[in-house]
């Protein structure tokens, strides 16, 4: 049909065959919109300011939300952020219970959810909690569940890796099972190694060994820590490369096998292998390593038929030579960086990949994607960096951000009054700065964190602020080791809190008085208190006597066999203890006493403390 309309000659044939491609294409467009299945109602499986970022872009879309919630969380930002909130895991834990699959289900099918969104962490990586939507009726938003659980194994993820051509750190094939494969990897490959958690990410279940001494030790942790982390200890190991940089790159795909590349982050800027400071793009990276690491991205997604938002990460040695480590099946703290430095909407993607459509619909052709100017996040977390990053808790007192042009806040718990739980991660609020490069995102990143006030608890601000002020951050290159690496960075200002500190004395006289006595001269009263009378003889026998008596066995025995309530009174304490005992002097209690040991013989226990011996 096309020859024959190619072979017309004249303006009919060229009308004529215009007309069938445009048909042709109308066609191809159609049998794609059908496959479209519009969200109507999201929930959020998490908490926190991820919870919020989706919520955000749904209600940007017209989509309903849902929130769920841990006892715990009753009053988080989140909760009150979504159209619709329900609690769950109830008498759990407070982590557990954003990990109970079955009470997430429920209600979300109580609640006519059509898709769930992980977040990050917590379920984020489950296959078998992204199957356990699949299996009720409900979208995930995220890869397919073989997908989720292909790349939540390492070893299975680097066994892709290796299929696709991507370079990999030499490791084991498998996870290990006893510290003796441990050894002998060792001495096949020498240290430095690292044991890696098979099941999880984000540091945990991650430690370096550098010689046998540690090995045992470090094998027991790292097993441990993947165990509690992710319910799963396994392990593997893999050679550890000295003081690399960090860089991952976030990745797109659709239901059509269509996979692009939003360019990369620098993660470099890490405490124990827990991400503090993310740059995008990378500062002075050769373009034709970047070229390497997209390219060797976009095919391992490929490869695996990845779906929806994902970050493949790698090392980057000294030499500029680079090894795939992982593939992380989910949205990325650090994705704020990549979406201002693309002007691409992670998460307006997930949700419209969710329902079916294709990248070049989105108008996210690899073509079209360019890198405009530098961006910074910071991870500001409550969190002590003169007493080694010791979390902090208790209720902001005061909370004031920094703003203005090139910042953008992304938080949950960041007010005055929140109170900051110990049950949960650190983070108090994501800072994003952008600008024209890295040092005018910088400078835009000092000045917001120097706007902000934060009281009640401790922060990690002064640290970041050293971080931006560095030398080697703004104008070289980072590695995994710069904090360790630089003391410089602990030398942190004093926090000025002159308002806090005054209103803080000024409560203090206001409920307790002076700290000093009040120079009066005042007399005291002409009239003596009257003493009861008492009655002649011993006082009657009491608890105490069973003491000494019998000695504490047989005082616990009488307690026991006594039917009625025991009362302990506590009306003769001295100084705050007790309203009453300020107003009265010891010298008053000597005088009443004998008449509470005649007619209150009874009570379980009296304390008779005293201090103020003057008439």
């Amino acid at each position: 049909m096309l020859l024959h309309l190619g072979a017309v000659k004249g303006g009919l044939g060229a009308l004529m065959l215009r007309r069938v491609c445009l048909l042709s294409r109308h066609a191809h467009s159609y049998s794609q919109s059908v496959e479209h299945q519009p969200i109507k109602k999201v929930m959020v499986a998490n908490r926190g300011e991820i919870a919020i970022r989706v919520f955000r872009a749904c209600t940007e879309l017209g989509i309903r939300t849902v929130a769920v919630y841990s006892e715990q969380d009753t009053g988080q930002m989140h909760r009150q952020k979504a159209d619709e909130a329900y609690l769950i895991g109830k008498g759990l834990p407070p982590v557990s219970a954003y990990l109970h699959i079955p009470d997430i289900i429920r209600v979300a099918k109580e609640n006519n959810v059509d898709a769930i969104h992980p977040g990050y962490g917590f379920l984020s990586e489950r296959s078998d909690f992204a199957q356990a939507c699949a299996d009720a009726g409900v979208r995930f938003i995220g890869p397919s569940p073989e997908v989720v659980r292909k790349m939540g194994d390492k070893v299975e993820a680097r066994a892709l890796a290796i299929q696709a051509g991507v370079p990999v750190v030499p490791g084991t094939d498998g996870p290990i099972t006893s510290l003796k494969e441990a050894e002998d990897f060792a001495k096949t490959y020498d240290f430095p190694i690292i044991f890696k958690a098979a099941y999880g990410g984000g540091g945990r279940g991650m430690r370096v060994v550098r010689n046998y001494e540690e090995l045992e030790e470090n094998y027991n942790r790292a097993y441990s820590e993947a165990l509690a982390a992710f319910g799963n200890g396994a392990l593997f190991v893999e050679k550890f490369i000295d003081k690399p940089r960090h860089i991952e790159v976030q990745i797109l795909g659709d239901k059509y096998g269509n996979v692009i590349h939003l360019y990369e982050r620098d993660c470099s800027i890490q405490r124990r292998h827990q991400k503090v400071v993310e740059i995008a793009p990378a500062a002075h990276l050769d373009p034709h390593l970047r070229d390497r690491l997209t390219k060797d991205s976009v095919n391992l997604a490929k490869q695996v038929g990845y779906e929806n938002a994902g970050t493949v990460e790698f090392l980057v040695d000294k030499n500029g030579k680079h090894y795939f480590i992982e593939v992380n099946s989910r949205l990325q703290v650090e994705h704020t960086v990549t979406e201002e430095i693309t002007d691409v909407d992670l998460v307006h993607a997930q949700l419209r990949i969710c329902e079916g459509r294709s990248l070049p619909e989105l108008g996210l052709k690899q073509d079209k994607i360019r890198i405009n100017g530098s961006a910074i996040q910071c991870r500001v977390t409550t969190e002590d960096p003169a007493r080694g990053f010791q979390p902090d808790t208790g209720r902001l007192e005061v909370f004031r951000s920094g703003e203005g042009m090139g910042i953008r806040l992304d938080s949950a718990s960041a007010f005055q009054g929140a109170l900051i739980s110990p049950h949960y991660d650190s983070l108090l609020v994501k800072v994003i700065s952008s600008g024209k490069d890295l040092p005018t995102a910088a400078t835009k990143m000092n000045r917001a964190l120097a706007e902000f006030r934060i009281r009640g608890v401790k922060t990690n601000i002064p640290f970041l602020q050293n971080v931006l002020s560095n030398h080697q951050f703004l104008y070289g290159t980072v590695d995994t080791q710069f904090i360790d690496e630089n003391a410089d960075l602990f030398h942190l200002k004093p926090v000025q809190n002159r308002a806090q500190k005054l209103l803080h004395y000024l409560g203090h006289l206001m409920v307790n008085g002076p700290a000093t006595p009040i120079p009066v001269k005042a007399k005291p009263s002409d009239t003596d208190p009257v003493i009861p009378t008492v009655p002649i003889g011993e006082p009657p026998l009491g608890f105490r006597d069973v003491l000494l008596k019998e000695g504490p066995e047989g005082f616990a025995r009488a307690v026991r066999q006594h039917k009625g309530l025991l009362l302990m009174d506590t009306t003769f304490r001295d100084a705050h203890q007790s309203l009453l005992a300020t107003r009265v002097r010891t010298h008053d209690l000597k005088k009443i006493a004998p008449f509470v040991a005649h007619n209150f013989n009874n009570l379980f226990s009296l304390e008779n403390w005293g201090g103020d011996l003057h008439k």
